[in-house]
């Protein structure tokens, strides 16, 4: 049996002995759809059923449990327990809300994340999602039908996306020595000059190219696309609208005083 030093070891009996070996290929996340401690969890198996996981994680930070070995069989993921060929798979349950709607919280995630790496690590369970049932790697309960009896919504969509894009991405980049690359630094300081030469690039970029088409009625104009008396530059166009709304407003102007 191997038995993972990051958990707390509440060994359920008599199943921890009696139960048949398995050759783990796979780990399987799971909601248990109840506000429980990880100890919570081992009463639950103990006491109130005849199935079980390998581990439980509670909402409290290292609230991480072992009930099972995980060379161990565990009846929680149906056909993935333990298939004919001995392989099978891990199961974790995990505290959520009464409808598992909500999302792992941090120390979940984290306890996920180091115990995905402790199985890939003690056990070689390759770094991919599962592509099929029986397909080693990482996954979660509702991924296929094979894994429940019944049917199955677990562990939610919130995990489930959690599990995609933040769990087993952590998981690869923490058990092949990558890290997550730092957050940007938006907050740059910039000089006066700096400021100066950004703001200078933009105005030469936005007025003084000719990317604007000159007015039909201007002069020298040309139809010719490839000429360049068919384009204006910013700077051009600007000038000419303020001076068109000049001229416009000294219309209105002494048309008021007329008045």
């Amino acid at each position: 049996m191997a038995w993972y030093p990051g958990a707390k070891k509440l060994e359920l009996q008599p199943e921890s002995d009696s139960q048949q070996a398995i050759r783990p290929t796979q780990l399987i996340m799971h909601s248990i759809v109840a506000n429980w401690t990880a100890r919570r969890t081992y009463e639950f198996w103990r006491n109130s059923t005849n199935l079980e996981s390998h581990f439980g994680i509670g909402y409290g930070e290292r609230d991480i449990a072992q009930y099972i070995g995980t060379e161990t069989r565990a009846d929680a993921n149906a056909g993935a327990n333990r298939r004919s060929d001995g392989t099978g798979a891990i199961s974790v349950e995990t505290a959520s809300n009464s409808k598992a709607s909500d999302p792992w919280n941090a120390s979940q995630v984290e306890e996920l994340i180091a115990l995905g790496v402790w199985a890939h690590q003690r056990h070689g369970i390759p770094l991919r999602i599962c592509r099929t049932a029986s397909d080693p790697g990482f996954g979660y309960h509702s991924m296929f039908a094979a894994w429940s009896t019944s049917g199955t919504a677990c562990p939610g969509p919130a995990r489930i996306k959690q599990f995609k894009t933040v769990v087993f991405p952590a998981i690869v980049a923490r058990a092949t020595g990558k890290t997550t690359p730092p957050k940007e630094d938006t907050d740059v300081a910039l000089s006066d000059a700096d400021i100066k030469k950004v703001a200078d690039a933009v105005v030469d970029r936005l007025l003084g190219k000719d990317a604007f088409d000159a007015p039909k009625d201007s002069a020298n104009y040309s139809p010719d696309p490839k000429s360049s008396a068919h384009y204006w530059s910013g700077r051009t166009l600007f000038g000419d609208l303020i001076n068109k709304v000049r001229a416009i407003d000294k219309k209105l102007t002494a048309l008021t005083k007329e008045k």
